[in-house]
């Protein structure tokens, strides 16, 4: 399905640079959105307070990318507690802003910005309206920075690379039902992941299970932690020092058993994976994700490819 938002981010040359890159959004488009007037023109909207913001046209495949995923890039490149000036640009239409024109979306949204805000002491100043007085921008404005490649940009060249590999997970990994779940999975694998157990130490399929290979969420099939990570901790549960990436896990409190601790989920999966502790080797970051076996599957470095995993191979590489 094809769908729009409209994002406000500062200075738009750069910020439909970085969105037009992202897989899975279509087209971009810069104009000005919210104001106060009709057909303005960029003089008008830098100097006669016209109240536009300098808005980001995005039309993106919802099969490919959701919109939840193109806010947290969106969320990236801009500074969220800021008012009224993004990079060296101030003034009202450098103002950040998200204008839907799917009654639907607000919700997304809303929900977007409450994650966000948890990240922050300072109130996150990002407008949420539906879109009103959006109009196209002059034609110089247009993939302005594809034609003046040195021209100005509020945004650092790495953010474009990420932008340019960032792959939308949640369209490629999916939770599955409970019904499916109880089908796919062992007893103990499902006791694990959805209502969170504890299999035996040392009494599990991965504790000493030291091949080069990937570890991925038994419910999704999401790669989670690579071999490069894992160490021998003891415990007799699997012990990595890292995920594959923070953002594809979620870290809860947990205060059963008259302890406190913090529980690690699968983002994705919303599965039970295990805990983290701060007693892991220094030399590898100081921490410890003991992980339960039976959330996970592993599968070789010589399967990888052919299971589909080819490119977390290099970070196979640099394993001591």
């Amino acid at each position: 399905m094809i769908k729009e938002i409209y994002l406000a981010g500062g200075c738009f040359w750069g910020t439909e640079k970085y969105l037009e890159n992202v897989k899975g959004i279509i087209e971009t488009e810069v104009g000005y959105a919210n104001g106060n007037t009709k057909e303005p023109t960029y003089e008008e909207v830098c100097h006669q307070n016209t109240g536009h913001a300098e808005t980001v046209k995005v039309i993106y495949d919802e099969n490919k990318i959701s919109l939840a995923f193109i806010l947290e890039l969106f969320y990236d490149v801009i500074n969220p507690v800021s008012i009224n000036r993004q990079g060296g640009d101030i003034g009202t239409q450098y103002r950040t802003g998200i204008y839907y024109i799917n009654p639907e979306d607000e919700e997304i949204i809303k929900d977007s910005l409450f994650q966000l805000q948890k990240k922050y002491r300072e109130q996150v100043a990002i407008e949420v309206k539906p879109l009103l007085n959006y109009f196209k921008a002059e034609a110089y404005h247009q993939k302005y920075l594809d034609k003046n490649p040195n021209g100005y940009c509020h945004i650092g060249a790495e953010k474009f690379e990420k932008a340019k590999n960032s792959v939308d997970l949640s369209k490629k990994y999916l939770k599955k039902p409970s019904e499916r779940l109880k089908e796919n999975l062992s007893e103990v694998q499902y006791a694990v992941t959805q209502n969170n157990a504890t299999e035996p130490p040392f009494q599990n399929e991965y504790f000493n299970e030291f091949e080069e290979g990937i570890y991925i969420d038994i419910t999704t099939g999401q790669p989670l932690f690579i071999s490069s990570d894992k160490f021998e901790s003891g415990c007799g549960w699997p012990s990595f020092a890292k995920p594959i990436d923070e953002n594809i896990i979620v870290k809860i409190t947990d205060k059963t058993n008259s302890m406190v601790r913090t529980e690690v989920r699968s983002k994705i999966g919303d599965a039970h994976l295990g805990h983290i502790f701060d007693d892991g080797p220094k030399e590898m970051g100081g921490m410890r994700y003991c992980i339960n076996s039976a959330a996970l599957k592993f599968i070789p470095k010589d399967k990888m490819k052919q299971e589909g995993y080819a490119e977390y191979m290099p970070l196979l590489i640099n394993k001591k």
